[in-house]
């Protein structure tokens, strides 16, 4: 009898990069080749690189930003934990919260997925009030839709900035 390969099933998802200490954009293209060696996960697409104010905390260097579309067989659980294992990998250690980072990796969107547990939530839960996620993630993907408010990157974008529709 002859044996039957089990089908991996592949999500499509979007990732986020961040970075404001060191080499900023080689920390990103750092980590993007990690990733991309991951055989669970593959990179399609790559935003370019944007340079951004920092939020939140803005005593700070600026940050480097850019948004990358792959496929992934790794559950969100388990994309979650690989990102994390990376940033350290790469550097990253504790520190405040939205403060400077060597290098800062987050799941944007899951296929069309929405996860609310304690300690992973998908879609990211402020991705809609970012302007140097959204900017990214538009030039790669403007008709994508965001599966709760069922609007479009490129809509959710021009509102932020507050332009017409």
């Amino acid at each position: 009898m002859e044996k039957q390969s089990a089908k991996v099933c592949r999500v499509r998802v979007y990732l986020g990069f961040g970075s404001n200490l060191g080499e900023r954009e080689q920390n990103i293209k750092a980590a993007l080749r990690v990733i991309d060696e991951e055989k669970d996960i593959s990179l399609h697409k790559v935003s370019s690189v944007h340079e951004t104010e920092p939020e939140y905390v803005r005593e700070q260097p600026k940050f480097m930003n850019c948004v990358a579309e792959g496929e992934t067989s790794l559950s969100p659980g388990e994309l979650l934990a690989y990102l994390k294992r990376i940033e350290k990998k790469l550097g990253r250690t504790g520190g405040e919260r939205w403060g400077p980072r060597i290098i800062d990796i987050d799941i944007l969107l899951y296929d069309d997925l929405v996860v609310d547990e304690p300690g992973l939530r998908i879609p990211h839960p402020r991705f809609r009030e970012r302007v140097f996620v959204l900017l990214p993630l538009t030039e790669i993907a403007p008709g994508l839709r965001d599966p709760v408010s069922g609007r479009t990157v490129e809509e959710l974008l021009r509102q932020l900035r507050g332009e017409r529709q």
